[in-house]
């Protein structure tokens, strides 16, 4: 997608800015995919987003505030008026209310439930019993089922009539009187078969299936490493559910993603890029605040030193590599920690010989770099002494911030607490101030003692 995708995207927003191109911006967004149509409307500022999505289709309207982010459609949501919204929901199916009744003003949700038939308020009641981490929740029913007792012909009728209207349609879910799973029957095992072979004697009982009560990022892994392009979603008695697809495995692959980045900053992945300034700023004032925190808290360690950096000015000044150093080799070990713990390659079992293996590193790295800055530092300011106390609180500090990589964010998961949130700005914490506390208290007692 890249560069070509890119350059489509940045003329449809400027695009977006001039009225008299809005029906050639209109034509612009009907030839892009859903997903691509999404980037574009979050890409423009709310104004032109809200101008641009209504030009649109109602259909191409619902799929792409199926694929953006929650922040930037509930932004759309709240300049719709409230007959928009109801035409708005008046073409939804289930799947598409599932996924943005979360948004939708309580009194429209409730407007769109009440046009729902009894199948499809029993479909949204079976979701809505899975909490919006399940996979049973989004499940999706856009799917070829057939009975275990059908023939052949009636499955390639099922193919003819219904394959052109639903994605990754090489297979039939089969499913018994009371609907529960039995398997898959794939397009491939119907060629040269007799109309009234029964549909019983192919089925594939081999493909795995995925209980809904799994959580969506666990069963995406599942479909993207099974081989099939959707594997079948069922319930505690078995029954059918739906189905998770490789395409929706995949988008929620790339969301975990970027969520776990954002995280990294404090930053929710849903964030909308032009969301209100009193929204964005009261969500990041949080982290703020936290971050302000542990600067006092190394401003008081320093604090603790004045009377040694009155006398020796040196140490102020090279204060800041002593936390930089620390603060480097901790995030790297914590990024790789955070990784295997996120890709379930950390175990109890594992966990001190990667605080041995974490521990190693550091002190080879430690006693490297400590070398390079003693000879540096007694360059600079003529002082052996210096030079050595530098070097040791280098050492100390890289082999404080490996073990703090390792065994941070293995208790903040113990604490069901995200480690990509809060990891960073702990280890932080951690190494300027043993850092500090290393270098100036080495420094009071060799300098001044």
């Amino acid at each position: 997608m890249a560069d070509s995708q890119q350059l489509d995207i940045d003329e449809i927003v400027r695009d977006s800015f001039n009225l008299e191109d809005a029906i050639q911006l209109t034509d612009k967004l009907s030839q892009l995919e859903p997903e691509e149509v999404a980037i574009a409307l979050e890409a423009m500022p709310l104004e032109q987003r809200v101008s641009a999505w209504l030009s649109l289709p109602p259909e191409e309207q619902i799929a792409a505030l199926t694929y953006m982010r929650v922040d930037a459609r509930a932004n759309v949501f709240k300049q719709l008026t409230e007959q928009q919204l109801k035409t708005l929901v008046e073409e939804m199916d289930v799947d598409d209310l599932i996924e943005l009744l979360d948004e939708l003003p309580p009194a429209i949700y409730d407007y769109a439930c009440s046009r729902l038939d009894v199948s499809q308020r029993r479909w949204l009641d079976t979701a809505l019993t899975y909490d919006d981490e399940q996979c049973g929740r989004f499940a999706d029913h856009n799917m070829l089922i057939i009975n275990k007792n059908a023939k052949v012909r009636d499955a390639l009728r099922l193919f003819r009539e219904l394959a052109a209207d639903t994605e990754y349609h090489e297979a039939l879910f089969v499913v018994d009187r009371n609907g529960c799973y039995v398997g898959l029957v794939h397009a491939t095992q119907l060629l040269g078969l007799t109309d009234f072979q029964a549909i019983e004697n192919i089925i594939d009982q081999d493909a795995p299936w995925i209980e809904g009560e799994v959580a969506l990022d666990q069963a995406s892994d599942m479909v993207s490493r099974s081989g099939y392009n959707a594997l079948a979603v069922v319930d505690e008695n078995h029954k059918l559910l739906g189905r998770l697809s490789i395409s929706r495995a995949f988008d929620i692959v790339r969301r975990n993603l970027e969520n776990q980045f954002m995280l990294t900053a404090g930053l929710d992945e849903d964030e909308d890029l032009f969301s209100p300034v009193i929204a964005s700023a009261k969500r990041r004032a949080l982290w703020l605040g936290i971050n302000l925190l542990t600067a006092f808290l190394a401003a008081w360690t320093i604090g603790l030193f004045e009377a040694t950096l009155n006398q020796v000015v040196a140490l102020a000044v090279l204060m800041p590599v002593v936390a930089s150093m620390g603060g480097i080799a901790g995030s790297q070990t914590l990024t790789l920690i955070i990784r295997g713990l996120a890709m379930e390659q950390i175990t109890p079992s594992t966990y001190m010989a990667l605080l041995r293996k974490e521990l190693g590193v550091g002190t080879l790295n430690g006693i490297l770099w400590a070398l390079v800055i003693a000879v540096v530092t007694y360059f600079w300011f003529g002082d052996w002494v210096i030079g050595g106390i530098i070097g040791l609180a280098i050492v100390i500090n890289i082999i404080v911030a490996a073990i703090s990589g390792v065994m941070i964010p293995i208790w903040l998961k113990k604490f069901n607490i995200d480690p990509a949130l809060s990891g960073s700005v702990i280890l932080t914490t951690v190494t300027d101030v043993i850092g500090f506390c290393t270098f100036l208290g080495l420094g009071t007692l060799f300098l001044l003692g």
